[in-house]
């Protein structure tokens, strides 16, 4: 095993080649993990290439005077690549964006109105739908939860709910902004009911698979993906209405 704590500059060409391939198998989970809730028109290996791209910049750029861990480095660059090239494709059309949208904003409003987290059953009803058609709703917008926790917030950008939840390490830049994402996602935790708060910490601390995560809570892996994904938004919409703005609201 190389050591990691060598300065980027000083690395030999052989050390830096050993070094991306170590980190390989990193990116193909990554891919993978981001993949199974992605329509199957998304090319897991265009995933992979660009989780890739990401690993090279995260080897070229790693600076081990600072007090990170280079796989914790590279997982931040191969996800931040990974969704870059997403958002590039433009996969989910205008159409089921908008049905993402109207989720959300059904989830804050009923939340608002009932000053509590609502239920599934009462974000249907704020969308004037069955619960069974909310569900349906929420396998069409799969894998747009990727724009919502799996996304960068706060005032420049940098910071990821998802790097909170995984407590994969930071960067020391981010000290402040991750201290304060700790504490907005620690409380909005609480608003999950105990399933949800397994599926998650199952998923994003555990690494588990929607199917293996199925196994644990005995559900089927479509339900688990529909919790997953409420949960996402549920999360969403506590925090970022807390996150302050640039303005300082």
């Amino acid at each position: 095993m190389l050591g990691y704590q060598t300065e980027t500059s000083d690395f030999t060409a052989e050390e830096r080649e050993q070094l991306i391939l170590d980190q390989m198998p990193q990116v193909r989970h990554i891919a993978r993990r981001i993949h199974e809730t992605l329509p199957g028109n998304v090319s897991l290996d265009d995933l992979i290439s660009s989780g890739v791209i990401g690993l090279i910049t995260a080897v070229d750029n790693f600076d081990a005077s600072q007090s990170v861990k280079l796989k914790t480095y590279a997982e931040y660059k191969i996800r931040g690549a990974i969704f870059d090239s997403l958002r590039s494709m433009d996969w989910a059309s205008r159409h089921r964006r908008k049905k993402y949208k109207d989720i959300e904003a059904a989830i804050s409003a009923a939340g608002t109105r009932l000053q509590r987290s609502p239920t599934e059953e009462e974000i249907a009803g704020e969308m004037g739908m069955s619960v069974t058609d909310y569900w349906a709703r929420l396998v069409e917008v799969q894998g747009l939860t990727i724009g919502s926790l799996e996304a960068s917030v706060g005032g420049d950008g940098t910071m990821d709910l998802l790097s909170i939840i995984a407590d994969g390490g930071e960067l020391p830049s981010m000290a402040v902004e991750r201290r304060e994402l700790e504490r907005l996602v620690a409380g909005a935790l609480e608003v999950l009911t105990p399933q949800e708060k397994l599926i998650i910490a199952l998923y994003y601390q555990e690494e588990l698979t929607l199917r293996e995560i199925s196994e644990i809570v005995n559900l089927g892996t479509s339900r688990v993906s529909e919790l997953k994904t409420t949960s996402i938004l549920r999360l969403r919409a506590n925090i970022v209405d807390r996150w302050p703005t640039p303005r300082g609201r």
